[in-house]
Formats: structure tokens, sequence, C-alpha cells
């Protein structure tokens, strides 16, 4: 992993790294804070994964989470939300190719050779934190709409490897919204029942392990009707006897101006665990 980024900030560190990835056959910029504590002991990391047409870069800028992360003492790491090159399959439009990951593996051409963002959070990305980092083995993992919906799934998916559970504005039930399906259709082909694999809301009936589930939805959100439907998730959990905190926030739209309303209570709940 190289640095190519290292700005200070609360004490500690906010970094960048560029990495080639072997799962995905590309280069990935991933930021990285290291709180103050950092300096002297190895520390648990909070994983988040960003939304649609994002980068490493949003989450680090426009959230506010450094504050908190070195109040808790708790790494924080984000990944950019696609491959990226020249040779990397790309469509037009912004919810599709480029930037437009989903958090899944895909299995259908031209999209199979480098989407697999799945295995990347799960087992390539850790890997590379836990050896070069001061990281510990402790994980917790949260994200933002597309992102909140590759947190839920790779939690629900991966019992006993986090500790906690979070996400904003997470689209709950990709195979029931126009976003879920232009990209599952593309990614996963047609047949829909390929896709119940990589949607929370189906998920939580058969999850090993009843990980609390903390979800905050903005009530302003102008997402909420058409892509997100935080209603189906709360009927699943509900159904499956799975915990479920979904706190509709009034007034809060689909922005990083919601994210960092409430960023230091996610991770003030992810260090509880984390630090447990």
């Amino acid at each position: 992993m190289e640095r190519i980024e290292h700005r200070a900030a609360f004490g500690g560190w906010q970094d960048v790294y560029q990495h080639r990835s072997q799962v995905l056959g590309c280069d990935m910029k991933v930021a990285v804070y290291l709180p103050p504590q950092a300096a002297s002991q190895k520390l648990p990391v909070l994983y988040w994964l960003s939304g649609l047409t994002c980068t490493e870069q949003n989450f680090i800028t426009k959230s506010g989470a450094q504050r908190y992360a070195a109040e808790h003492g708790v790494i924080l790491v984000a990944p950019d939300t696609s491959p990226r090159g020249d040779d990397v399959a790309d469509a037009e439009g912004y919810d599709l190719g480029k930037g437009a990951g989903f958090y899944l593996n895909a299995t259908e051409q031209p999209w199979a050779a480098h989407y697999r963002m799945y295995d990347y959070v799960v087992d390539e990305l850790p890997a590379l934190v836990e050896a070069h980092l001061p990281a510990s083995g402790a994980r917790s993992i949260s994200g933002h709409s597309m992102g909140g919906h590759g947190a839920l799934v790779i939690a629900l998916k991966n019992p006993g490897r986090y500790r906690s559970v979070s996400a904003f504005s997470p689209i709950v039930a990709p195979t029931r919204v126009p976003w879920g399906q232009k990209a599952f259709t593309a990614y996963l082909g047609e047949d829909r029942s390929r896709w119940a694999a990589w949607d929370a809301s189906e998920l939580v009936a058969t999850a090993e392990e009843k990980l609390p589930l903390l979800v905050d939805q903005g009530g302003g959100d102008e997402f909420l009707d058409t892509q997100l439907q935080p209603q189906w998730l709360q009927a699943a959990c509900t159904a499956a006897g799975h915990p479920l905190q979904l706190r509709l926030q009034p007034g809060y739209d689909h922005s990083y101006y919601f994210i960092s309303s409430f960023i230091g209570d996610h991770i003030a709940h992810h260090a509880k665990a984390l630090h447990a």
C-alpha cells in the first residue's frame, strides 16, 4: 500500500492509500483515518461504504467523522465505491458502472472481470489493513445509500466477522426498487431468484447471527418513497425477530448534512461494540 495523502486531523492522521487489488484487477484508493491512539496501540476498525457516484473522498471531507473516531479510538477505513481504470467496464448514467459497484460479485459480462466489490470489502481490504496498519481484528461496518445496502448485506452474510453494523438511508430492498433492479439485472442477470442473496430484507429471514441493525433515515429524503422504502426491512425484521432500530429523522434529506448530524451517534454505537 502506497500512502498518497497525509493530513493531520484531531490529533491523528487522515491518509489515503493506493494499492493494486488482485480481486478487482485494478488500482484502488482507500481513505484511512488513524486516531492519535494508533501511535501506540492497535485499534479496532470501522469500515465505511459510500453511495452512488462517490469515491473514497466524500466521507472523509464531508462527514466530520474524524472528531468522533479520535474521541473513541477507532480507525476509519473508507474504500472507493467501484473498480476504476481504462479497462474497467462502465455505462452511461450514475447508477451503473464506475461509482456504482453495489458491493456484490458480478456474474455477467462485461462486469464479472472487475466488479467484485463484495470480495474486496470482506476479504482483500481487511487483510491489507490488518497487515500494514495498526489495526486489530475487531471490525464493524457502516455506510450510506448504496453503501448502506452494502453494509447491511455484508454483515448479514458474514456472521461473527463484524461486531456491529449501521446504515444511513440504505437501499434495504434492492430487488424491489429501480436502483437495485437496474444494477442487479446488469451485474447478476435476468434470473431474479439469484438477486435475493444481495437483498438485506431477504437475508434477515435466514441470518445465522441476529446482529442488531441501526438505521437512520431522513424523513425529508427525496429518495425515501421511490428507492429506499425502509418499511420492507422493518417488516422483514419483525417477521424474523431480528433486532432493528430504525430512526426516522424528520426534515433531513439524503445528503452529508444528514450524515454529519448523526455520525457521532453511529461511531459511539460502533465503539461500544468494538471496545467490548
